[in-house]
């Protein structure tokens, strides 16, 4: 499996990232599709941030924490993904698909990000764009995936409708969708 690091404001030494590369790798127990790996570590205000991303051939797994010491930040982030790569395996065994080693179908594939444009103070700037490509699934699967990825949203196309829609995590802890309406 590919493991690539990304530092931002900040170097880490040989030996942190062999640590990191070594507690990634054994991530492939859970998953022995994992494709690839990020891991983005940064400096911001005397804290660290770890940012882990695994792509499984499809779906995407993240976490994310801060600490004071980047390995327990990392440590932290690592075990947070296992978490969730066991939660979607539990998750695929109670619906009946889960096979040991699965294909999947969301790609990171042509996701891009553009540089921001300075724009006036009272307009607002867009400083990063995704182009990601949608999948049918139902809602139920799509708020997994969110789950996965740990945001708060996630745009899919509606397997019934066809249409494109976007499930998101209310205040109070429950789940919405929005749909089109033309």
């Amino acid at each position: 499996m590919e493991v690539r690091f990304v530092q931002r404001g900040t170097e880490i030494d040989e030996n942190l990232r062999s640590y990191m590369e070594g507690k990634v790798s054994k991530l492939e127990k859970f998953f022995r599709k994992i494709l690839n790996s990020q891991v983005v570590v940064s400096l911001h205000k005397g804290n660290f941030n770890v940012e882990t991303t695994a792509n499984a051939n499809g779906v995407i797994l993240r976490a994310e924490e801060n600490a004071a010491d980047p390995r327990k930040a990392f440590d932290q982030a690592l075990k947070n993904l296992e978490r969730r790569i066991k939660r979607h395996n539990d998750y695929l065994k109670n619906k009946g698909q889960y096979q040991g080693d699965v294909e999947f179908s969301f790609s990171l594939d042509g996701m891009s990000e553009t540089p921001s444009e300075s724009a006036e103070s009272h307009e607002p700037v867009i400083e990063k764009v995704k182009k990601i490509p949608v999948q049918p699934m139902d809602p139920k699967e799509a708020v997994m995936q969110m789950d996965l990825v740990g945001h708060s949203f996630f745009m899919f196309q509606n397997a019934d409708t066809g249409d494109i829609n976007v499930v998101y995590k209310r205040k109070d802890g429950r789940y919405g969708r929005l749909e089109p309406v033309v």
